[in-house]
């Protein structure tokens, strides 16, 4: 879909940003004030329903010259770049927080800016993390489809109090997740290899450190993932490391598919040594309709929308299109992923 947007508002950009192209389905289905600040820009829109895979990428770039994306998880590779810049390429505006889908290394060696919006997000994912365990040790959804089949079956739980829970990962959104869990009365352990949260933050909400993400899982009866992907993390939980864990433990996972082995996980559910997987993502998005986890009985899956809330998203999409609309003016607050 394409259509041409303009508007009177004072802090128009104009045509120094002609073509936009606009992919992410959150942005465009939700209604909030960044349409109408998109709408003030003097800008061509190209609209799009993302994912976009790097085929369908190369496609646009070739029919269009693209000065700048607003996208979400689309397959922005190297070649991707590489044509979308010869084309004219100058900017990337990433609606969220995961880069793993853009080529972050080829961008900043071609010089071309990777915009990203960390800091909004955080809490409304850490509530969908709360949602899916509970849904998980009190069997929700099990629960609902029997009396919405008018059946009556009542199934056992467990609660979360005086439980432990592994944080994997502990930036804003994994801080978030451990305060609720305190709220819950959980013990709560953490395991990052890149930060971990302040005396201050300590003091408030207790979190147990552990340098060793395999003797954590051992001992926790809820894994949460929480970590961005990289070469380091995909795959994290493999067979080696799901054979570590207690085999009534839950995994939660809102923050890429690629972080598990999808073999591994159902080994282990199949043969008893996990209880529930629930997750709000998947390897392949969105899966084909064979995709395994999709009816496995000890699984629950949501289709990615850990941070897609009515207050959310105009926060992230909000500053998306101010980070590019600042940094085509060139003054004003950018949050600039791969500054050089």
């Amino acid at each position: 879909h394409r259509d041409t947007m303009s508007g009177g508002a004072v802090d128009a950009v104009g045509p120094v940003a002609s073509t936009v192209l606009v992919t992410t389905t959150s942005f465009q289905d939700t209604p909030g004030p960044h349409h109408d600040t998109l709408a003030a820009q003097n800008w061509e829109i190209i609209r799009e329903r993302g994912p976009l895979s790097e085929a369908r990428m190369l496609q646009l770039i070739e029919q269009h010259n693209i000065t700048a994306f607003i996208c979400g998880d689309d397959a922005i590779t190297s070649v991707v770049l590489e044509k979308a810049q010869a084309k004219g390429l100058k900017v990337i505006s990433k609606y969220g927080i995961g880069l793993d889908k853009i080529n972050l290394n080829k961008a900043t060696e071609l010089k071309i800016p990777v915009l990203f919006t960390p800091g909004v997000n955080h809490t409304t994912v850490a509530e969908h993390t709360f949602a899916l365990l509970l849904a998980s040790v009190r069997n929700i959804v099990v629960s609902v489809n029997s009396t919405r089949n008018g059946d009556w079956t009542r199934i056992t739980g467990n609660e979360l109090w005086n439980k432990s829970i592994g944080v994997v990962g502990l930036g804003r959104i994994g801080r978030e997740v451990a305060k609720r869990a305190n709220a819950f009365g959980m013990s709560v352990h953490g395991f990052g290899r890149h930060y971990f949260p302040s005396s201050e933050f300590l003091e408030h909400c207790p979190v147990q450190r552990h340098t060793s993400l395999e003797e954590m899982v051992s001992s926790v009866d809820v894994l949460t993932l929480h970590c961005a992907l990289s070469d380091e993390t995909k795959h994290l939980l493999d067979t080696q490391l799901l054979s570590k864990m207690k085999p009534t433990a839950v995994i939660v996972n809102t923050a890429r598919g690629e972080l598990v082995d999808t073999t591994a996980i159902l080994e282990a559910l199949d043969s008893g040594k996990l209880q529930c997987y629930a997750t709000d993502v998947l390897e392949k998005e969105p899966p084909s309709k064979d995709e395994p986890l999709l009816a496995h009985p000890k699984v629950i899956v949501t289709p990615h929308i850990g941070s897609r809330t009515f207050e959310s998203v105009p926060r992230q999409a909000m500053k998306a299109v101010n980070n590019l609309i600042n940094h085509l003016k060139g003054s004003g607050p950018v949050e600039q992923a791969n500054p050089f």
